[in-house]
C-alpha cells in the first residue's frame, strides 16, 4: 500500500501535533503519526511549562494540574536560594498532548498512533512497520532527541542527558521547582516539581554517568523523605533522554523531498535545564508554516525556517552551552565545581546572566 500524503509528521508529541495542525490549517492533506499507543504516554518529562506558554496555547487551564509561582534552588546541601519571580504551570501533560492531537485532527489533520516507522528511505520515503509506504512532498520530524527523521538528513542529537524520574505523595502544598545542584550530578541536577498532591522527583546526568541515576535518585528520595517533604512509597517511574547540545541544522532534503525538524529532534531543549516543551510548541507551529508556504511555491521557506529558529535561541543556547560547558571541563579535570561555579551555571543565580569569566 502506499499513500501520498501534502505532509507527512513523525512524531505526535506538542512539536508534531503543532505542525501537524498548522499545515492543515493551509488546506493540505497531512497524516501526523506516532508509534506510542496514546498522546502524551508514558510521560518523559517534569511537566512544567513556563507561564508565557499560556499564549500560544488556549485552554491551558484545563490541563494543568496547578500554579508555579518561584523557584528553591540548593547546591549541595546548603540553603535553596529563591527566585521569587518564576511563573509557570504543572502540566497534566497526557492531557495537554492529547488537546493538541484533538486540534489537530479539528484542522483536518488524520493522527495515528501505535505506527511505527520502520525506515526513512534516502527519496523521503517513509516505510511503516506493517510495509505501507509513505510518499510526502513534505517530510517533518518531530520524533524526539534520538529521532529517524534526522538522522535520515545528518542531523543526530550526540550530546544527551539520561534522566530518571519517580512520582510521590506531596504532603504539603508547594508553589515552587525546588532545583537540586551538586557534584552527585555531573552535567545535570536533581528537582522537585510539585504537582497538585503529588511531585515529580527526578535526576539527570551526563549519558556516560548513567549509571549513577538510581542510586543517587534514591539517595535524594531517601533525604527529602526524612525531612517530611516527600512520602516514602513510589507511585510511579519515567525517565529519558533530553537532548543538550544545541541546535541542529533543521532542515535538508531527501531526495527532491524538503524535511524539516522540530522539537526536540532539532535539539531545541535548553542545554542547561533541559526545557523543551515551550520550544517544541514554537518550532512545530513554524515548521508546519513553512510547510504550507514550500508547498505554495516559496522556494526559500526551510532557510526562514532555519533563521526564525536561529533568532528565537540561538544567543540563549550560547550562554547555556559555555556555562555547561565550564562546568563538564571541571568534572573531566577529576574536582567537584565549587560553589561559585555551580552558581555561574544555573539560570536562578544572577552570576549565570552576567559575563562568563
Amino acid at each position: 500500500m502506499i499513500a501520498t500524503p501534502d505532509v507527512l509528521v513523525v512524531g505526535l508529541g506538542p512539536a508534531g501535533s503543532r505542525a501537524a495542525a498548522r499545515a492543515a490549517k493551509a488546506g493540505l492533506s497531512v497524516l501526523a503519526i506516532d508509534r506510542r499507543a496514546a498522546p502524551g504516554t508514558p510521560v518523559q518529562c517534569a511537566e512544567f511549562v513556563p507561564a508565557l506558554l499560556d499564549q500560544d496555547v488556549a485552554g491551558m487551564a484545563a490541563v494543568s494540574r496547578q500554579r508555579i509561582t518561584r523557584m528553591l534552588t540548593a547546591i549541595e546541601d546548603g540553603p535553596a536560594a529563591e527566585t521569587p519571580d518564576f511563573p509557570g504551570r504543572m502540566l497534566d501533560r497526557a492531557g495537554f498532548d492529547a488537546l493538541l492531537v484533538a486540534r489537530a485532527e479539528e484542522q483536518g489533520a488524520t493522527c495515528r498512533f501505535a505506527t511505527a516507522v520502520a525506515s526513512v528511505g534516502p527519496d523521503g520515503g517513509v516505510t511503516l512497520a506493517d510495509a505501507t509506504v509513505l510518499r510526502p512532498r513534505v517530510l517533518i520530524g518531530a520524533d524526539g532527541p534520538r529521532s529517524r527523521v534526522g538522522a535520515a538528513i545528518g542531523a543526530v542529537n550526540r550530546d544527551l542527558v539520561e534522566t530518571r524520574q519517580i512520582r510521590v505523595a506531596l504532603p504539603r502544598a508547594h508553589d515552587a521547582t525546588d532545583i537540586f545542584l551538586g557534584a552527585a550530578y555531573p552535567g545535570g541536577y536533581g528537582w522537585l516539581f510539585p504537582s497538585a498532591d503529588v511531585a515529580n522527583l527526578g535526576l539527570g546526568v551526563v549519558a556516560s554517568a548513567r549509571a549513577v541515576l538510581k542510586p543517587r535518585l534514591i539517595a535524594l528520595h531517601d533525604r527529602l523523605a526524612e525531612q517530611g517533604r516527600v512520602g516514602r512509597a513510589v507511585l510511579g517511574h519515567t525517565g529519558g533522554a533530553i537532548p543538550v547540545g544545541g541546535r541542529l541544522a533543521a532542515s535538508g532534503w531527501l531526495g527532491a523531498v524538503p524535511v524539516l525538524l522540530a522539537g526536540d529532534a532539532a535539539g531545541l531543549a535548553h542545554p542547561v535545564t533541559g526545557a523543551g516543551i515551550a520550544a517544541a510548541v514554537h518550532s512545530g507551529t513554524l515548521a508546519g508554516a513553512a510547510a504550507a508556504a514550500w508547498l505554495g511555491g516559496e522556494g526559500g521557506a526551510a532557510a526562514e525556517y532555519e533563521e526564525e529558529l536561529a533568532d528565537l535561541y540561538d544567543a540563549a543556547f550560547a550562554r547555556a552551552l559555555d556555562r555547561r560547558r565550564r562546568l563538564l571541563d571541571r568534572h573531566a579535570a577529576g574536582e567537584a565545581p565549587d560553589a561559585a561555579m555551580q552558581r555561574a551555571g544555573w539560570i536562578g543565580f544572577p552570576e549565570y546572566w552576567g559575563r562568563s569569566p
